[in-house]
């Protein structure tokens, strides 16, 4: 016990690991978790208030943390993030892209640009923002592990949303690109691509729209929706030296969602 907590150690021990979209649902349980496992967080995100509960949160447990109030659309914003994690600990070893938007969509034809522009900038120029600026450092320390959040919908087509899905294809397409650039330089970038899983957003939908949950248990061949601490230790596995020969995977956290064709009653 170190002033009345229990020191935290584990996969990620004296490692400094930065997490975007931090201040709820996968990107607070994966921050929590990377916390528990050792590491030191710089949580980023938009909205103040719950990003400063997650880093009390870490500092409850025993460990460290700082915020970063950080959108990841805006250049600036990405540099001086990714630059006060360095300036803070000295050096960058994991990231965690996670930031995205999920706004609803319809049809194609139907689609105003606004929404497009909202979805790239957010998912997938903002995934590249991120990569640019830890690259940087990790170059020069020789070493880093980026795992950037995608969806089962970038490994498949979706018609209820295909701008989204559009964006998600387009970070596990730069994922593979950008590891087989720097894997030669000791830097290994993975991607997970989650399905349906419980987090706040998803449970206020459902809450208003309770057939929803079973509609999307329809398209899973384990029946169920996924569970947020699932795709944390994936996030956490991929990050850790326990992945160490794992380069450029799009990693499906689907409940075999994306397999091929099932039907629930066969």
């Amino acid at each position: 016990m170190v002033n009345g907590r229990t020191p935290m150690v584990g996969r990620l021990e004296n490692k400094i690991a930065l997490v975007t979209g931090a201040s709820s649902g996968l990107g607070k349980v994966t921050a929590l978790a990377f916390a528990r496992a050792g590491a030191t967080v710089v949580a980023a995100a938009r909205r103040k208030a719950e990003l400063d509960t997650t880093v009390q949160t870490i500092r409850d447990l025993g460990g460290e943390a700082i915020a970063v109030r950080t959108d990841v659309s805006q250049p600036d914003q990405v540099e001086a993030m990714v630059d006060t994690a360095v300036a803070t600990y000295g050096r960058l070893d994991v990231a965690f892209n996670n930031a995205g938007v999920f706004p609803a969509e319809g049809l194609v034809h139907e689609a105003p640009e606004d929404r497009w522009n909202t979805l790239m900038d957010t998912n997938l120029k903002g995934t590249w923002l991120c990569m640019k600026s830890e690259l940087h450092y990790m170059l020069e320390q020789g070493s880093g592990s980026i795992v950037n959040m995608a969806s089962s919908a970038g490994l498949v087509g979706w018609s209820d949303n295909p701008i989204y899905a559009a964006s998600k294809y387009g970070v596990v397409g730069l994922s593979k690109s950008a590891a087989l650039q720097y894997a030669p330089a000791g830097i290994r970038i993975n991607v997970v691509c989650p399905a349906f899983t419980r987090i706040e957003s998803m449970q206020a939908a459902l809450k208003d729209n309770p057939q929803a949950e079973a509609a999307m248990r329809s398209t899973i061949p384990l029946g169920r929706i996924g569970r947020a601490e699932e795709t944390a230790e994936a996030v956490l596995w991929l990050a850790s030296d326990a992945s160490s020969f794992c380069v450029g995977h799009a990693l499906a956290l689907d409940g075999g969602q994306t397999i091929g064709l099932w039907r629930e009653d066969a």
